[in-house]
């Protein structure tokens, strides 16, 4: 019997997966970062896509032997990283090995989710008989986080001494392994999801982390290691903490009898397809209106138009999605559908 799916989680996910269209029809489109609150998103995006999965991926009953070491490595590797290299391939054809660096030419999400995975596996598997595991796990998970993000920071001036170095952890990823941290913290949401619930529920502690976050995404960004990671982490567990207890408290907007709780559970079923396939209909052309549409200074023109934009996108690639699955063949190995 399939297990029953968490209607909020779903849209949760959808609404992170519209976030993301978002971002890059800022930032391929317009080739503007900071427009449309774009800049302000990013704090949360990608820590409360993180969470998710880590949240989704954290099983109790779960025994870490061999074999399911295996079938979980070799499930993730079909669904995350197979897709992701046919993709990049049909995407950049000619420019395919220029494109193996951190960011693989957008498509560095699946990549780095499936270095998460084997991380958190690894973590388990070494600390599994020692007292007091969450804690080791959770230090390890922000010395990666870390250290991964003082190599981003200082990436230009290492990167004329390493040599073969500075490739191999481009192709693997390592500047975005800081976000391992906020997928750890997924998994530590799940396993106490009670102590969660009591924290959240709390006006308080929301209302500190709302102002948190605002003052957060009012400052300036900083060039210096501690105040840069300190406004990177604080601000993304704010977001994603708060994020999350949206959709929780107000799951009754996210039902399937609702239809914008449809449209965001079937976006968020869909995410894996979605991220995948919007690259091929991102519009060039937008950056023509680029310079018109900033002369107006006006955020939420720029925010009715990113997001109608965002949408037109997200259409196509849904319509893409159910074509190609209609082929059970190129549903298993383009979006890791399993086999009925």
């Amino acid at each position: 019997m399939a297990k029953e799916r968490i209607q909020y989680i779903d849209a949760m996910r959808g609404f992170t997966m519209i976030l993301v269209i978002y971002s890059h029809v800022c930032v391929f489109c317009f080739k503007e970062y900071f427009m449309a609150f774009n800049d302000v998103l990013f704090l949360l995006r990608m820590p409360c896509f993180f969470m998710i999965s880590g949240w989704l991926f954290y099983k109790a009953t779960r025994v870490w032997d061999s074999v399911t070491v295996k079938q979980v490595v070799q499930n993730k590797f079909m669904v995350q990283i197979v897709p992701t290299f046919i993709f990049l391939a049909l995407h950049e054809r000619a420019d395919f090995f220029h494109q193996l660096g951190a960011f693989k030419g957008g498509y560095w999400f699946t990549f780095a989710l499936f270095v998460y995975f084997c991380l958190y596996i690894l973590s388990s598997l070494l600390f599994r008989r020692t007292k007091y595991k969450d804690v080791w796990m959770f230090l390890v998970a922000l010395v990666i986080s870390v250290v991964t993000f003082w190599y981003d920071i200082n990436y230009h001036r290492l990167s004329g001494q390493m040599g073969w170095a500075k490739n191999a952890l481009g192709f693997f990823g390592v500047v975005t392994w800081r976000y391992y941290l906020f997928f750890y913290l997924g998994t530590v949401i799940k396993k106490y999801f009670n102590r969660f619930l009591q924290m959240t529920d709390s006006t308080v502690v929301i209302l500190v982390l709302v102002g948190l976050f605002g003052v957060i995404a009012c400052s300036p960004r900083f060039d210096d290691m501690v105040p840069a990671y300190l406004r990177f982490v604080v601000s993304g567990i704010c977001g994603m903490v708060m994020v999350f207890t949206f959709f929780r408290k107000f799951a009754s907007l996210f039902t399937k009898e609702r239809m914008l709780g449809r449209s965001l559970q079937y976006i968020g079923t869909r995410t894996l397809d979605i991220y995948l396939l919007h690259f091929f209909f991102l519009p060039e052309s937008m950056l023509l209106y680029n310079r018109q549409l900033l002369t107006y200074g006006n955020k939420i023109l720029e925010v009715a138009v990113v997001m109608g934009e965002a949408l037109l996108v997200l259409a196509a690639c849904l319509v893409a999605s159910y074509v190609i699955r209609l082929s059970p063949f190129l549903g298993k190995y383009l979006f890791g559908v399993k086999d009925k």
